[in-house]
């Protein structure tokens, strides 16, 4: 069964010498970054290296730049010759996504919402051929929206996030980061809060999150055991309506064992 990638960790693009360290933070997913995290100047040699890691053999993603810069189409260029995992499109809107999935018809693409134009659009971006999962630029939407994210003052957005993704059949999407990275509780706190809202994984700019956020998304030795219980009395009561801890259960029920399960087995718990 395929693992549903839970973290996601950038790595500037211009640090080549952090790429190694990166792939081997335990991270679901490395990010490349061409965008945020590269200065103005240093936007050629940084693809250069992200190409480099590529072509080597070497998974990642690489988050490139955005559909409104000069660099859009030298990163779409440079992609269709080195097999990224996935691309990251920034500031996404329906109509770069369909650009971006268009000149790498074989590689998904995750729409990173990060601008009121990108929300207000979630529909039809969800609906983009090639879209494979959107991500929450929680930071950038804060700053252009002036909400800020703190408490539950964004989680109508976030909200609305899953419920397209879930209404146009995306994996589960991916949360913003959390800046403070020093402190792993608060790190397994948030990434707790995102998984009760539905996301399916959190952004990392940090190695030392990693860990929080995996294991804020692996099930609980409670939910397991629950879990597994339920599979065995639905088995035995061959598929009708039956009772667990008291409780009844039928088919929604089984439905969300059989997650649990499954989200163990494919981390390797069971």
């Amino acid at each position: 069964m395929r693992r549903l990638e839970r973290s996601y960790l950038f790595v500037p693009g211009d640090r080549p010498e952090r790429f190694a360290k990166a792939a081997a933070s335990g991270a679901h997913q490395v990010v490349i970054d061409l965008e945020d995290a590269v200065g103005l100047a240093d936007k050629a040699s940084a693809r250069e290296s992200a190409r480099a890691w590529l072509v080597a053999g070497h998974a990642a993603a690489v988050r490139i730049n955005g559909a409104d810069t000069g660099w859009f189409e030298d990163d779409l260029q440079m992609l269709q010759e080195a097999s990224p995992a996935a691309v990251m499109l920034p500031k996404a809107d329906a109509d770069a996504a369909a650009r971006a999935a268009a000149a790498l018809p074989d590689c998904p693409v995750i729409a990173l919402v990060e601008t009121v134009t990108g929300y207000m659009e979630l529909r039809q971006l969800a609906a983009v051929t090639g879209v494979a999962r959107i991500a929450f630029g929680s930071v950038d939407f804060g700053t252009e929206t002036g909400i800020e994210d703190n408490g539950d003052a964004l989680t109508a957005v976030r909200t609305q996030i899953v419920l397209e993704s879930c209404y146009a059949g995306l994996e589960p999407p991916i949360d913003g980061v959390s800046t403070a990275f020093n402190d792993p509780g608060l790190m397994q706190r948030d990434a707790l809060r995102s998984r009760q809202l539905g996301f399916g994984g959190k952004l990392c700019i940090h190695p030392k999150q990693v860990a929080a956020v995996n294991d804020a998304y692996l099930p609980s030795a409670a939910q397991l055991d629950w879990a597994q219980r339920v599979l065995a009395a639905m088995a035995a009561s061959h598929g009708a309506a039956t009772a667990v801890d008291g409780k009844m259960v039928d088919k929604p029920v089984l439905e969300q064992a059989q997650r649990i399960v499954a989200d163990a087995e494919a981390a390797g718990q069971i």
